[in-house]
């Protein structure tokens, strides 16, 4: 009996006193060794570490395949580049006819930085250089990220070329397309700049060359050509030689890499999240480095999907102006 009434004071006070066991929440991210894995779990370390709540990453397949169940509200938090997020809130491309309505922002995590990459002694240089590189494979299809197939494409146009002048691999997620360049499958991949992928390609490519980025072009007629294709895509001059692929200053694409929830999610997680990732921006950078090229006060500029209340509030305390 008095075991039983220690019980019931004991939970009594707990409840009296605000106490709560940690939340666990889910953080989607793209498939174990990518990027958006390691973002994922970068953000869950941080969260969890930080707050009361439990954050835990679970890899899937690819943002094309958990963006409808985020929309749902059947995960909390995910991640998209801002292409993706674009065709996904208008309901075209790979979402054609079911547009994300429910989708809303947390913040832009860091500027996202990719390429079109060929094996190193084929002597291409520029981007242009792939007009005489036709009839050669390229990856297509892209199952689980259907999006990397429009930036592959805005790289071609921004060269001159298109998909109809290569053979058509299809291959099931960025990572495997990007794999597919240093196994030999394909003669050109979209690659992140300064990733594991392409630190692992550059290796199995180092005895013909490395792998290199092809220098994207700025010339105004020329962007015209890449931002009609992929709008959400701007150019980057990468100067950096140390960089795996860099062999001379190269522009290469850059795009916003995006934090997600669902408009059921609760305001008040919401805001203790973002609040966290807000605060300990150092800390996430040390947990990935993608991070250390985030600039705080540019995470409200989301204007594709509107931000979730939680994730306003928590901007705004801290002086970040939100796009409306």
């Amino acid at each position: 009996m008095q075991n039983r009434l220690f019980v019931g004071t004991l939970c009594g006070t707990v409840l009296a006193s605000g106490i709560a066991l940690a939340q666990v929440v889910s953080v989607a991210t793209n498939p174990q060794g990518t990027l958006g894995y390691r973002t994922g779990i970068a953000v869950a370390k941080v969260v969890t570490s930080k707050t009361r709540v439990t954050a835990r990453a679970q890899p899937m397949a690819g943002s094309s395949t958990y963006l409808p169940m985020l929309n749902r509200g059947e995960i909390h938090f995910g991640f998209t580049n801002g292409g993706e997020l674009q065709h996904a809130a208008a309901g075209i491309k790979t979402f054609a006819g079911k547009k994300q309505a429910d989708l809303r922002t947390i913040g832009v995590m860091f500027p996202l930085r990719s390429g079109v990459a060929v094996v190193g002694n084929t002597g291409l240089i520029k981007i242009a250089d792939l007009q005489r590189f036709k009839g050669k494979r390229a990856p297509t299809k892209y199952t689980s990220l259907a999006i990397i197939q429009d930036f592959i494409a805005a790289g071609m146009a921004n060269g001159g070329v298109s998909y109809k002048d290569f053979k058509g691999v299809p291959v099931s997620g960025l990572a495997k397309g990007a794999l597919a360049l240093g196994q030999g499958k394909v003669d050109l991949a979209w690659v992140p700049v300064g990733s594991g992928l392409a630190k692992k390609i550059n290796n199995q490519l180092r005895n013909s060359g490395g792998m290199r980025y092809l220098d994207l072009d700025p010339s105004p007629t020329a962007l015209s050509r890449f931002k009609e294709v992929a709008p959400a895509l701007r150019l980057r001059l990468i100067k950096n030689t140390k960089i795996a692929g860099i062999k001379k200053p190269t522009h290469v694409a850059e795009m916003d890499y995006i934090m997600l929830t669902g408009k059921s999610t609760k305001e008040k997680l919401v805001y203790t999240v973002t609040k966290a990732l807000i605060q300990h921006q150092e800390d996430l950078g040390k947990a990935f480095g993608a991070f250390k090229r985030n600039k705080v006060n540019q995470m409200g500029m989301v204007k594709e999907t509107p931000y979730h209340p939680g994730a306003i509030r928590a901007l705004r305390e801290a002086g970040i102006k939100v796009h409306k």
